[in-house]
């Protein structure tokens, strides 16, 4: 295949800046270059070096764009895509009230097929280019989400949901269902083309021990894949926790006892941990999920992200649509900024777009394959004007430097600011 090499200004990175300082693992290129054979990145570095290196490759010239890794969600439900910023509920509600009635019309294949190609088009259309997916109870859910990736070549995490209490009837599997569901989902797609299967308990609430334990032991049988679940998101879902497990040490307690922690766990929110908590997931080699949208838009509370990083915890950004208010990963890392104000933190626009790149993938455990700009990973690749709007090109306009530039763009941006995302070495349609 004809090698393409892309031109612009470039932003990748060597290192995590949330522990270390961010000025000593930024890799910016004023006038760069993005030298792609094939589906994946062979090169980064100087522009004009990389075309005088490599005469032939067909030159795509983005002029004074920024070309960054593209972006990946860490944690999201695509069947709540219909349902994304309906009013004024918390989080027990909106399950009862919005998501638990959507997720029941994914039982016909015909429309879950619909809202996954819906989704994954306006993920990309705003940059993204890996989805972490929840499915619902349904097979061909999962089905339908991974075959819609598929079709772009994109990577993506996906599961199906599991929840045999507390939920409506529709909604329901058992705990041998739920295993032999996920068993044959893993054989139908863990490790195929691009797509990772996590096994997906939606939070331990919805979940009888016997479920738990089946799902422990299914994981333990495919250490490989990934497990998702959510943690500790609201203060009235821990002390419902609480009434359930009474023998519960705290709210992960109800995932270790059944074998559901370990490295390849990703924890959604994880906002109000206790110590422990926070200490097993960090031995563990677990990752938590920052979802700031979701957080303020169901009155949540404030992650603590510099905490968490401190204590050596792996964290992801994720919008967490539909619960989370925009697909936008520029809006996520603008509420990651904001939360992070109020907890008297002002987050790097370094720290912000590492987070939405080589924070989620880490949290995914695949770092150097996707969500960076760097030889041997993906050519997964999102470009930024950071003009894109009146209002960001004034501003835009009297910047000292990039990070004077990149920021509006971060606070302010949509997807107006994405000028083209590329998967796989193919430029994608927006």
């Amino acid at each position: 295949m004809t090698k393409q090499l892309l031109l612009g200004q470039t932003l990748g990175f060597s290192g995590n800046p949330l522990t270390q300082d961010w000025a000593d693992h930024v890799q910016y290129h004023a006038a760069g270059g993005v030298l792609v054979d094939g589906a994946v990145i062979v090169a980064v570095g100087d522009g004009a070096a990389l075309r005088a290196a490599h005469p032939d490759a067909r030159l795509v010239d983005y002029g004074d764009k920024l070309i960054t890794a593209g972006f990946v969600d860490a944690h999201m439900h695509y069947p709540q895509t219909g349902i994304i910023a309906s009013w004024g509920k918390q989080l027990i509600d909106w399950l009862n009230t919005y998501t638990f009635p959507e997720e029941a019309r994914l039982a016909d294949p015909a429309y879950a097929a619909e809202v996954a190609v819906r989704t994954i088009d306006l993920a990309v259309s705003h940059g993204t280019t890996t989805l972490t997916s929840y499915c619902t109870i349904h097979p061909a859910s999962v089905d339908a989400f991974f075959t819609a990736a598929a079709a772009r070549n994109m990577a993506v995490v996906a599961g199906k949901t599991c929840m045999d209490r507390n939920a409506p009837d529709n909604l329901r599997d058992n705990a041998q269902s739920a295993y032999d569901d996920s068993k044959a989902l893993i054989a139908r797609w863990h490790g195929k083309g691009r797509a990772t299967y996590a096994i997906t308990p939606r939070f331990s609430p919805t979940s009888t021990p016997d479920q738990l334990a089946a799902l422990g032991a299914l994981w333990a049988e495919h250490p490989d894949c990934l497990m998702q679940t959510h943690l500790s998101e609201q203060l009235p879902e821990i002390a419902w926790v609480r009434d359930l497990f009474p023998q519960a040490r705290d709210y992960l307690d109800t995932y270790e006892a059944f074998g559901l922690l370990g490295a390849r766990g990703i924890y959604g929110h994880a906002i109000h941990l206790e110590q422990r908590e926070i200490d097993r997931l960090a031995e563990a080699g677990a990752a938590v999920v920052h979802c700031p949208t979701s957080n303020s838009f169901i009155g949540s509370g404030l992650f603590d992200l510099m905490g968490l990083a401190r204590a050596g915890l792996a964290i992801g950004l994720a919008t967490d649509t539909g619960g989370g208010s925009s697909f936008s990963m520029l809006r996520t890392m603008a509420a990651a900024y904001e939360i992070a104000q109020l907890r008297g933190v002002a987050l790097h626009p370094a720290q912000l777009m590492w987070l939405a790149t080589e924070g989620s993938a880490a949290s995914l455990h695949m770092t150097g394959r996707i969500g960076h700009l760097g030889a041997g990973a993906a050519a997964d690749i999102t470009v930024l004007d950071l003009a894109s709007t009146p209002a960001i090109a004034q501003r835009h306009a009297r910047a000292d430097d990039i990070w004077d530039a990149l920021f509006p763009t971060i606070m302010m941006g949509d997807d107006r600011a994405i000028a083209d995302v590329w998967i796989a070495g193919q430029k994608q349609p927006l």
